[in-house]
């Protein structure tokens, strides 16, 4: 989908996605030591505003300026102030080596896009912090439920950690994730900075 489509599904009044944060985030981040994170694909901000409500100092990019208003809608509603911006991710470079939490959950672009983005998100990671890539996995298609349906945008976790160089694997794996109508094949990949 191109930034109009998202702009477009963004545009009703309730959020396309729950205000909660996703599970894995918050199973994955919940004891991790405060500091800067990064949301990147933030959306309508859901999990970058549970981030700030934990203490983190969150930022969140999307390329979707509709999905943006509504996540400094919900910040305010909550409480928190995270920033936001609009960036277009297959282009958009974070400041390198600076984040002590890069997130990147539910992206999904044809797979050489998404190796650039995954080595942007790596190099922004700061000595010692963590990236954490939360995505529908190409498994899903045949035993689960849900997500994209075009295997040129699904990927797998050795996927994910062979496009993440200068980092340790700390877990990558599949993971299920019950829905109303089964459940759904998730990648969940975790990865420091020495």
């Amino acid at each position: 989908m191109d930034r109009d489509e998202w702009n477009e599904r963004y545009a009703g009044r309730d959020l396309v996605w729950t205000a909660e944060a996703n599970r894995f985030v918050v199973a994955e981040l919940t004891d991790h030591p405060r500091g800067t994170v990064l949301d990147l694909a933030c959306g309508e901000g859901r999990n970058a505003v549970w981030l700030a409500e934990q203490g983190f100092e969150a930022s969140g990019v999307d390329w979707s300026g509709v999905a943006l208003d509504k996540a400094r809608r919900l910040a305010e509603a909550r409480g928190v102030s995270p920033t936001f911006v609009e960036g277009d991710l297959t282009a958009w470079t974070p400041e390198g080596r600076t984040w002590d939490v890069v997130l990147l959950a539910y992206l999904h672009l044809p797979w050489t896009q998404m190796q650039s983005v995954l080595a942007r998100a790596s190099d922004a990671v700061a000595p010692g912090g963590t990236l954490l890539v939360v995505g529908h996995a190409l498994a899903n298609l045949e035993e689960g439920v849900g997500g994209p349906q075009d295997p040129a945008v699904l990927y797998g976790p050795e996927m994910v950690t062979s496009a993440l160089p200068g980092l340790r694997i700390e877990k990558a794996e599949h993971a299920t994730r019950p829905t109303p109508n089964g459940d759904a094949i998730d990648v969940l990949v975790r990865a420091t900075r020495p």
